[in-house]
């Protein structure tokens, strides 16, 4: 018998809270710790209809990366779409847990995945906590020199996505050292650049920090915070490993990416 803390411990083993950025309402979001499991499935973000896949295949936790309730829910009106899917988690007894800025930071964790799918190495923190080993971002090499346009190519079919985002002068630039930040990172980018990066890719970058960029003749890369769902599977793997064949385990199959490009 495994409980939903038997997993919390596990999750919070490999990326503990203390690593939270403050402020980051990461753990336990809905349900009963104490509630028996059986089935697992791991994803980026918690929405109505990924809830509704969880509960088609009788799933009792989820381990998602982004916490539930961004937006603090002001009444608990059912009509409200949001409202109804913590009503229904509540009613199907399925245990939510989230590791956000934990997860990021943890030693192998969100922003060590992003980098090894982007082929990076030799790579260590680009914001290092105390210890070193933990911290936010990624900094690294890739094994040969690219241009700016072929790795914004690359990371474009690597997350599947219709097109990237690219701050660059001069796209024919040949980059090697690179930084990654998952998510909304767009706040790190002078200490990627005078870390000695070519080039950083990380999400959500505003109109006018893009125009510092491009003044400070830096080049920055921005495939969506979307491209967090590689840890779908990542997640999946880990949850198997530490329990092997005592839990069902899968990655969610619902994109859940709120933009179209067209």
């Amino acid at each position: 018998m495994t409980t939903a803390q038997d997993l919390i411990d596990e999750i919070e083993r490999f990326a503990p809270k203390t690593l939270a950025e403050e402020g980051d309402p990461v753990g336990l979001q809905i349900g009963n710790p104490s509630q028996t499991i059986s089935r697992v499935m791991t994803t980026l973000d918690v929405r109505p209809e990924v809830v509704q896949e969880a509960i088609d295949q009788q799933v009792d936790f989820i381990w998602s990366h982004h916490e539930v309730m961004f937006f603090p829910a002001k009444n608990l009106d059912l009509s409200i779409p949001q409202n109804k899917m913590y009503a229904d988690l509540i009613k199907h007894n399925i245990v939510v847990y989230a590791s956000h800025t934990n997860l990021d930071s943890a030693q192998g964790g969100m922003n060590d995945w992003l980098a090894d799918t982007l082929g990076m190495v030799d790579v260590e923190p680009l914001v290092t906590n105390k210890d070193a080993v933990t911290g936010l971002g990624r900094i690294g090499r890739l094994n040969q020199p690219i241009t700016v346009a072929a790795y914004a190519e690359k990371i474009r079919d690597i997350f599947q996505v219709k097109a990237v985002r690219v701050i660059a002068n001069d796209l024919q630039k040949t980059i090697q050292k690179v930084a990654v930040l998952g998510g909304d990172g767009g706040r790190w980018w002078r200490i990627a650049q005078a870390s000695g990066a070519d080039a950083y890719i990380t999400a959500d970058l505003y109109y006018h920090v893009g125009h510092d960029i491009l003044a400070s003749d830096f080049v920055v890369i921005d495939p969506d915070h979307h491209m967090e769902a590689i840890a779908n599977d990542r997640m999946a793997a880990k949850v198997k490993t530490w329990f092997g064949e005592s839990l069902m385990v899968f990655a969610t199959r619902t994109n859940t990416d709120p933009y179209t490009y067209v």
